[in-house]
């Protein structure tokens, strides 16, 4: 079931809420990081990259599920992508180690370390939400060819 809803500001603070009542270490990343760190939605955005704790992905999957999201692409161990009526949400599960990193295993072998340290707060429709820093979520855009959607967040991240 490919999707084109868009993923609204209503549904991310719902499955931010889930994350959260559920004690989960999370990190939302992509636009929605950006537009967090700002405050403010800047774009329409088709989907939610949200970063978790492994521990936790199956759980959370299985309340997508039952929110009628379905799995529409697994790239495990680095993410897999649900889709619904509601828009896409893309799990990237990540170990936490001793000092609460995310460590992230890729497709060929490669490891990606998310710091804790660089994780902070923005706000979504008014809602606390756990995000990358304007400087990871720099990071974050690197090794993949841009879309205007990245040019328009690295845009973003230039007026903070």
């Amino acid at each position: 079931m490919k999707n084109s809803s868009r993923m609204t500001a209503a549904e991310v603070v719902q499955i931010v809420a889930w994350l959260h009542a559920n004690g989960v270490v999370y990190q939302v990343n992509g636009g929605w990081g950006v537009d967090a760190l700002v405050g403010r939605q800047t774009r329409s955005h088709q989907d939610l990259d949200v970063f978790i704790d492994e521990d936790h992905e199956a759980e959370f999957m299985a309340w997508l599920t039952s929110r009628g999201y379905r799995v529409t692409e697994d790239w495990r161990p680095v993410r897999v992508q649900l889709s619904s009526h509601s828009g896409q949400v893309d799990v990237h599960a990540m170990r936490l180690d001793p000092a609460g990193n995310g460590v992230q295993q890729g497709l060929d072998g490669e490891v990606y370390l998310h710091p804790s340290e660089q994780r902070v707060t923005g706000l979504i429709d008014g809602q606390a939400v756990v995000v990358a820093s304007a400087g990871r979520a720099r990071e974050l855009r690197r090794g993949y060819p841009m879309r205007a959607v990245d040019l328009h967040d690295l845009a973003v991240l230039d007026e903070l």
